[in-house]
């Protein structure tokens, strides 16, 4: 995948979607589903950070995933499927709060649409029924408290969830400090490798 800055602004303008660039640390939060393996039950997503410093263009890139793991596909927490959140971008998707009330991360701030998948095995279905919009916590938190994840398993219901600690501890002082100057409303947009290659 040929992901950068540029490549991050440019396939967001050309599909209409918003792109921040009001100031420095003016944060695009951004989601790549890989659609290579959708059995995947690893971090084989990326979470991009897009943003200037100096008006200079910075681009971070995170192991994530965008997908529920295994264990949510074939045990649904609700009985309509696993959500999964499409691909599109969400303006004003996330604030600061706490995950489960117990650490700092971004939180679902308003309802959006999700995929219901009901088929209860380790596939993701993308092309099942979209459901009615929903709040139902869909965060952007850690996995593990200290180091990295291998493995999604029970970590994400539908979450976007980063594998690695130190990189969610990079992500939310960034967000932090944004929100203090741009607001706590928090964009996100999630792409599919195929719009990167």
């Amino acid at each position: 995948m040929n992901i950068s800055y540029d490549a991050i602004k440019q396939i967001s303008r050309a599909k209409g979607y918003q792109f921040n660039e009001r100031g420095d640390f003016d944060l695009n939060l951004v989601g790549i589903r890989n659609l290579r393996d959708l059995q995947a039950n690893t971090f084989n997503d990326v979470f991009c950070v897009a943003f200037r410093d100096n008006n200079k263009p910075v681009l971070l890139t995170f192991a994530c995933t965008t997908d529920p793991g295994t264990y949510y596909r074939l045990n649904p927490a609700n009985v309509q499927g696993t959500a999964i959140l499409p691909a599109e971008q969400y303006l004003g998707l996330w604030k600061l709060g706490k995950h489960k009330g117990k650490y700092d991360a971004l939180v679902q701030r308003q309802p959006t649409v999700f995929i219901r998948d009901s088929t209860r095995d380790d596939k993701l279905d993308l092309n099942a029924r979209t459901g009615a919009r929903e709040l139902i916590g869909l965060n952007c938190h850690r996995a593990r408290p200290d180091g990295t994840s291998k493995l999604v398993d029970k970590w994400s219901a539908g979450c976007q969830v980063l594998a690695n600690s130190a990189d969610f501890d990079q992500l939310m002082q960034l967000a932090k400090y944004a929100a203090q100057v741009y607001g706590d409303s928090f964009n996100y947009t999630l792409f599919e490798s195929s719009d990167f290659e």
